[in-house]
């Protein structure tokens, strides 16, 4: 397959996140002798138009789309965070956030209020908030929130809406927001943490090379040698990157699981 692309656009919450994973997909392709094509930032592309392709080549994908496509992409392997909340294992969680200069304190106080995501096949920004949130709802309060804004496609965008007083309360990547507050330290204290959900997989790096392709087991062992690679020290230290590791397609299965635990009681949709 000729003509592939490599993408972190799930993580590329600021220029310098980009430029540095740029820089860990471009030395994976060098290591691996797969040529993929690194999409910038600013070219127009939506993540759901992105993980459709049939030429990616290494590319992170959230994991609930991942299970619920019909024929995902082939795994190649996940990141490992290197922040001790994250157990040194391919995990993370979502946190839900509120403006910073908002009165609430916890997610409770946020109840009856305007909760906004990016989209309803997001695992951190939806998935996984909808599960944590199961446990407020009673036959007396079905509905949590009075009112809930999106899609904004992109968890950027929901924290613009937050800090612009558009919505009031939201779910986001935890990674994510590690790694914005890394970078770019005033744009992340937009925003503050009231709760956070239970860890979840961290979306994968995939491709759409065969699993008997040759160049998809090289971009494997590229991925894995990310970790001891000395060259790697200063992009592992930018990505708040312990290592990757390999994955099977079953530990996703947690997510469709949740899925169906908030559909089974009623809460197919936030509310």
């Amino acid at each position: 397959m000729d003509g592939l692309i490599g993408s972190a656009r799930l993580y590329e919450w600021s220029p310098g996140l980009a430029a540095a994973w740029g820089d860990l997909l471009r030395w994976v392709s060098e290591t691996a002798g797969v040529a993929y094509e690194v999409i910038p930032r600013d070219v127009p592309m939506g993540l759901d138009e992105l993980w459709a392709r049939g030429d990616m080549g290494c590319v992170a994908m959230c994991g609930y789309p991942w299970a619920l496509a019909v024929e995902p992409p082939r795994l190649l392997a996940a990141p490992v965070p290197a922040p001790p909340r994250y157990g040194d294992r391919p995990a993370y969680v979502s946190d839900f956030v509120v403006p910073a200069d908002s009165p609430f304190e916890t997610l409770e106080d946020t109840f009856g209020h305007r909760f906004a995501y990016s989209t309803t096949h997001s695992q951190s920004g939806y998935n996984a908030a909808r599960y944590h949130l199961l446990p407020y709802r009673t036959a007396d309060r079905p509905s949590l929130f009075g009112e809930v804004l999106g899609p904004y496609m992109r968890q950027g965008a929901v924290l613009d809406a937050l800090a612009a007083g558009e919505a009031d309360v939201a779910a986001v990547d935890g990674f994510a927001l590690d790694l914005l507050r890394h970078h770019e330290p005033d744009s992340a204290g937009r925003v503050r943490v009231v709760a956070t959900t239970e860890a979840a997989p961290i979306p994968p790096m995939v491709t759409s090379l065969a699993a008997v392709d040759a160049g998809r087991r090289r971009l494997v062992e590229a991925l894995l040698a990310v970790g001891d690679a000395p060259g790697m020290a200063a992009t592992r230290d930018a990505l708040l990157l312990s290592r990757f590791e390999t994955v099977p397609g079953e530990a996703f299965d947690e997510l469709i699981d949740r899925q169906r635990a908030a559909e089974d009681a009623g809460y197919a949709s936030i509310a």
